[in-house]
């Protein structure tokens, strides 16, 4: 991975939920200060690369999927899944040169997630999960430090749905259980005060059991947004 796109610290970071990211289309987010394309071809093959058109800047995150490349809003150029600019509209009989390209990262799915890393980062990909299926819940972004989020969903949960218990942090998740249900949360810090938490459901829970646990991640933004972590102030 070129050094003028740092992605640290090393290791995989979630930047979606798999729902979130249907075959054919495309989205934006930041990662330690780095914009990223997330998108997923039409056979469902998901990429992370760096969301910046090598020709004029434009976001990759603003264009189109199509078949197995996605193409630039501002002057189509189309690049395949390598990353390579494969065809340029203006100039349709053109061998386009092997060095236009977009900067890639590693991107993997595990527990219901979209995960990222940088290319040359031998870590080893997240587990699968232990609990069975993994059914998502949403992702929550939070002005507040990705330290700061991990902290109170360590000590809360979702605030409001039972007492917190068996908690398991690693590097970049936290499992834990509240009110009978199983949770796991992937951490992905966007910058130096913004983080989002992708909450996944473990095991069978009735669609309306889900439904009502949507309001209490409001409650989790309110406690970390207003300081209070753990009953102390951060």
């Amino acid at each position: 991975m070129p050094a003028d796109t740092p992605l640290s610290p090393p290791g995989w970071v979630p930047l979606a939920l798999s729902v979130d990211i249907p075959p054919g289309t495309s989205a934006g987010t930041v990662c330690n200060g780095v914009e990223i394309v997330v998108w997923r071809d039409i056979a469902g093959a998901v990429h992370a690369w760096e969301d910046r058109c090598p020709h004029r800047g434009m976001k990759l995150s603003f264009g189109f999927v199509r078949g197995d490349r996605i193409a630039c809003l501002y002057h189509g150029w189309e690049y395949e899944g390598g990353g390579a600019c494969r065809y340029i509209p203006s100039h349709p009989d053109l061998e386009v040169p092997s060095s236009i390209r977009v900067t890639r990262f590693r991107a993997i799915e595990a527990l219901g997630m979209i995960w990222v890393s940088p290319l040359d980062d031998a870590a080893p990909p997240p587990p699968p999960p232990e609990a069975g299926a993994l059914m998502a819940l949403r992702s929550l972004q939070v002005d507040a430090p990705v330290a700061t989020l991990a902290d109170a969903f360590a000590a809360h949960g979702l605030p409001g749905t039972g007492p917190v218990g068996d908690v398991v942090q690693g590097a970049a998740t936290i499992w834990l259980t509240q009110g009978g249900i199983q949770l796991c949360a992937g951490l992905q810090p966007v910058d130096a005060g913004a983080s989002v938490l992708h909450l996944m459901v473990a095991g069978a829970v009735a669609p309306s059991a889900l439904a009502a646990l949507v309001p209490a991640t409001a409650a989790l933004r309110r406690i970390v947004e207003g300081g209070v972590v753990g009953g102390r102030d951060v």
